[in-house]
């Protein structure tokens, strides 16, 4: 018989000690054989790469020695999988160490360059990857052995991502863009023809595929070589492209109102696939908060779907090069994220589970997809109940409303622990995607430049108002939590509509826009001239839209929590607003981690994180 027991207080199985040691999983490949998937797993910030038998058996750690992680810009990009032997990233070298037994050895110098995205070319003699020293960023290559000094291919462009050899020859195709662009706005598709001479590579000629309107993401080509797939933003969508290598022809190949490309905040991302015999390409659809994959073939128009019932949400898709089959990072509303691989036509095969899958279905919210109108615009976010069978409360639930970072990103259906552990807990959750978020096409993405801080506001206040109208929340309980971007967002809502929410939560949240500009990293470092305008033109735009010039009116509890060496927010944003709670004696709670950055990796951290949240939450929503 459920406890009648008050929303909030819910005893949950979703417990910190069982999210601190949950599993985060980053990326997944197959070896050039097809024998051995190998995949990349964060353990307590340890990037640990795994692999397994494609056709079963034991999984086994390869990289116990090193913590795998590529650190160009947010990271990814981390490893690469040849034959036999895998080549990753650890303490801002390149290393190669067999699939079998044997030991890691670095194949670059140690030095002040950070280096991501090894790609094998296909005598895996050279690795390409691209490297930064937080200035300048490029393309060099490495001998795969190790014994020559590394070299520069390119150079000129502000970044670099996504390199890749083509199956045969020494063709290199890479995405590359300049300030003041971020890799969703417009980027150029390069390919370069290089020689072999007796001082390693050299570029003999350089090719381009787009001519730098719109994004580009990702080139891919298929086994045969014949083509290079990629995707490219065209008439508001990004859309699958696929070039003719012989004639150089460049066609469409998809057409929907859906989006092919994800936002490349990371180096390792990868959304295209194809098949072994090169006759489908297999690539991620997003369209409405859902993302699936979809085959494209080059005999048959139009796309079809390839499903897995639960699965909501497939990230880095990867194939085999010996046979048709597929794997991905997979998760649902009430399915966590695991390694899952099929063959195309077959059942999923589920390889590694994050440490949430013993969770019992019947304690675990479903998504429930809603759109509502803020200043007579369309906005979408997922809402999800309460949902725990243990307990019974009276009268409407508390709500959460999460507000993603970026600004350009999105919340996916995807499987949320922290929405799970809310829920779980007796509280109501909205995740909105407001205006700026990826997903919903070009004119939705862009349509919070220069309007930061003010439609992402709107849209949280209006979400939350539009749950409240249709009854399903306490007005009067209502949180707002973000992080980074989504922390800004926080900030500045509880300034500009003080009251409207029992209380706030910033993540390493943005509170003045003049330092961001000035002191975070080289990626972002230009990402404020679309969203607020350039300086010192838009000085006046910084000040009246950074909320320390304003935490006067903040006058709602406030939690605040911050990485000690986070180098994309600094800590003196928290340190400034805090000063200004304590002096006005408004309610808050302030923890700084040591060891952490722009996030929480260690796992005594995320515990001690939603220890202090959830006391925080009882103390000044459910009895204050």
């Amino acid at each position: 018989m459920a406890i009648e027991k008050p929303y909030g207080v819910w005893q949950s199985p979703v417990t910190p000690k069982r999210l601190a040691q949950d599993l985060r999983l980053r990326d997944v490949q197959f070896s050039r054989d097809g024998n051995h998937l190998v995949w990349l797993e964060d353990r307590s910030g340890i990037g640990v790469l795994v692999t397994r038998p494609v056709s079963g058996g034991a999984t086994r750690d390869l990289t116990a020695e090193l913590s795998v992680r590529a650190r160009v810009g947010y990271g990814g990009g981390d490893f690469t999988v040849g034959r036999d032997t895998v080549y990753f990233v650890a303490d801002r070298r390149l290393w190669k160490k067999p699939i079998g037994p044997g030991v890691p050895v670095a194949i670059t110098p140690p030095g002040s360059l950070d280096v991501a995205s090894p790609t094998l070319s296909a005598d895996e003699t050279w690795v390409a990857y691209v490297y930064s020293d937080g200035q300048q960023d490029g393309l060099g290559v490495v001998d795969a052995k190790g014994e020559r000094w590394p070299q520069k291919l390119a150079t000129g462009f502000d970044f670099y991502m996504q390199p890749t050899f083509s199956p045969e020859g020494l063709e290199l195709s890479f995405v590359a863009w300049n300030h003041p662009n971020m890799p969703w706005d417009d980027t150029h598709l390069i390919t370069l023809l290089l020689q072999e001479g007796p001082l390693g590579l050299h570029v003999e000629d350089t090719l381009t595929a787009t001519d730098g309107s719109g994004l580009v993401f990702q080139p891919a080509y298929s086994p045969d070589g014949k083509f290079l797939a990629f995707v490219h933003e065209v008439n508001g969508w990004s859309q699958v492209f696929l070039k003719d290598r012989k004639t150089g022809a460049v066609s469409q190949w998809t057409s929907d109102a859906a989006e092919y490309a994800p936002p490349a905040w990371g180096q390792g991302e990868h959304s295209l696939a194809w098949s072994s015999d090169s006759q489908t390409l297999v690539a991620i659809r997003a369209a409405l908060g859902t993302e699936e994959p979809v085959r494209l073939s080059l005999s048959e128009p139009g796309a079809r779907p390839v499903s897995i019932p639960g699965a909501t949400y497939w990230a880095q898709i990867s194939s085999s090069p010996t046979a048709n089959v597929i794997a991905a990072i997979t998760s649902g509303d009430q399915d966590p994220s695991q390694i899952t691989i099929m063959g195309l036509g077959d059942s999923p095969t589920a390889v590694r589970y994050t440490g949430t899958n013993d969770i019992a279905r019947h304690y675990l919210a479903t998504a429930e997809p809603i759109t509502w109108k803020s200043q007579d615009a369309s906005v979408h976010g997922l809402f999800y109940r309460p949902m725990n069978p243990d307990y019974t409360s009276t009268g409407r639930p508390p709500m959460v409303v999460l507000v993603h970072g970026g600004p350009t990103g999105h919340e996916a259906r995807s499987y949320s622990a922290q929405t799970q552990y809310f829920t779980t807990r007796g509280f109501a959750v909205l995740r909105v995607n407001y205006r700026g978020s990826t997903g919903y096409g070009r004119e939705y993405r862009k349509a919070l430049e220069h309007n930061w801080g003010i439609f992402d506001v709107a849209d949280a206040v209006s979400g939350a108002q539009f749950c409240v109208n249709q009854g399903w929340v306490n007005p009067r309980q209502l949180v707002i939590m973000g992080g980074s971007a989504g922390g800004y967002t926080v900030l500045k809502t509880l300034v500009d509509h003080p009251g409207f929410f029992k209380a706030g939560v910033s993540l390493f949240g943005v509170s003045n826009l003049f330092t961001l500009a000035a002191e975070t990293h080289k990626f972002e470092s230009r990402y404020l001239d679309s969203m607020l305008g350039p300086l010192p033109e838009a000085s006046e735009v910084y000040h009246d839209r950074s909320p320390i010039y304003y935490a006067e009116k903040i006058q709602d509890a406030l939690a605040v929590f911050q990485g000690e060496e986070d180098v994309v927010v600094p800590r003196n944003q928290a340190d400034s607003l805090v000063k200004i709670l304590e002096r006005r004696g408004v309610p808050h709670f302030y923890e700084v981690y040591p060891g952490e950055g722009h996030g929480w990796r260690k796992a005594e951290t995320i515990e001690t994180f939603y220890q202090s949240l959830h006391r925080f939450l009882v103390q000044h929503v459910i009895y204050g």
